[in-house]
């Protein structure tokens, strides 16, 4: 039996791997003050860390769409500098590995950082540059962190492709994958096929943002259409899944496909009931999808607008469905397993980090 409780100060040293995470989602809010001051940005709901890391927590739990998104004209309206993009790739990296991740992969837009003058090129290269910063100073405070970079394109706008070959331009410099993202009612993924088809062409992964607002059909075309390599979040292919009344569970011909090929699923549990995708944290369907066998992995989503960690996001998890050591342990390698970087380096982080971070704990 293990002598370490599953408490938050244990769970801060177990070894995890994050594969869902917005840049934008994730600044400090002393950070957001300071870079608004520089950037002369007087738009920000409140003029102190404490006050402002309050209202990004209550707008984005309100239970309103428009005001969490709200939440994000803030942070990327002091993402439009070097020296901002830097900074708040810079302090991603530090703060993740000070929570004992050892694989992120970090997204963000940068067609939404260009109002300042910068290309795309350079947004993507100053953000590159911050991570590569974060990671050298976290290795000199002691903690291993290995960060890859996902590219997203909005879905509601017309620059995908462009955006898809800005992800294989980099691919050799930190970026390992694309993704879209924004409103999944109205914008189906195949509206962006020619992206995908040059990622694929490119033999480049990619990840897609569906079945959180909109359910199956999202799911289907991301899969059958565009060829996901992940779904980002996927918590609504349980409605491909019909559990009776003994507990037995009968999944349909999508639910079964997505289990059988063993496509992840970038489940966010705090975020997914701010959003509204699940009802609480009770009725998540992660513990239903986990036990089923889905590939699921665990994910912070929006650090900042969540008030999160991945050791808080455990800790949730930990007291709603009772998981212990071995659990958390093979969520964080389901996440290795479907990382977007070579097989050789994903073997390594389980069976050099994973696994012995994971055996201490377990005892």
């Amino acid at each position: 039996m293990s002598t370490f409780p599953l408490d938050l100060p244990s769970l801060r040293t177990a070894p995890k791997a994050l594969l869902h995470d917005h840049l934008d989602g994730g600044l400090r809010p002393a950070t957001v003050l300071e870079l608004a001051h520089d950037c002369g940005y007087d738009g920000l709901p409140a003029d102190d860390a404490a006050s402002l890391a309050g209202w990004f927590a209550d707008a984005a739990g309100s239970g309103s769409l428009v005001r969490y998104l709200e939440t994000f004209e803030h942070t990327v309206a002091v993402m439009q500098t070097p020296a901002g993009l830097a900074r708040v790739a810079r302090e991603c990296a530090l703060d993740l590995a000070a929570d004992s991740v050892v694989y992120a992969e970090v997204r963000f837009a940068p067609e939404q950082h260009l109002e300042r003058g910068l290309t795309l090129d350079e947004v993507v290269h100053h953000t590159l540059t911050g991570f590569d910063e974060g990671v050298a100073m976290a290795r000199d405070l002691g903690k291993e962190i290995r960060i890859g970079c996902l590219l997203t394109a909005m879905r509601h706008a017309a620059r995908s492709r462009e955006i898809a070959e800005l992800a294989v331009r980099f691919r050799d410099r930190g970026v390992v994958g694309f993704d879209i993202a924004g409103a999944e009612a109205g914008h189906p993924p195949s509206r962006h096929l020619d992206a995908f088809e040059h990622m694929r062409a490119n033999n480049a992964h990619f990840t897609i943002h569906a079945g959180e607002a909109f359910g199956l059909p999202s799911i289907h075309e991301a899969i059958a259409f565009c060829g996901a390599d992940r779904l980002g979040h996927g918590v609504r292919i349980t409605d491909d899944i019909t559990v009776s009344s003994d507990g037995a569970a009968s999944l349909g011909r999508l639910a079964n496909y997505v289990r059988d090929k063993r496509i992840p699923l970038e489940l966010c549990p705090s975020s997914n009931v701010q959003t509204g995708a699940v009802a609480s944290l009770e009725k998540h369907p992660f513990d239903l999808l986990a036990r089923l066998r889905f590939r699921v992995t665990v994910n912070t989503d929006n650090r900042l607008m969540s008030a999160t960690s991945m050791s808080e996001e455990m800790l949730k998890l930990v007291q709603t469905f009772g998981y212990g050591w071995s659990d958390l342990e093979r969520f964080t390698i389901n996440a290795i397993k479907s990382a977007f970087i070579p097989f050789p380096d994903r073997l390594r982080l389980i069976d050099e980090v994973v696994k012995p971070g994971y055996a201490v704990l377990i005892g």
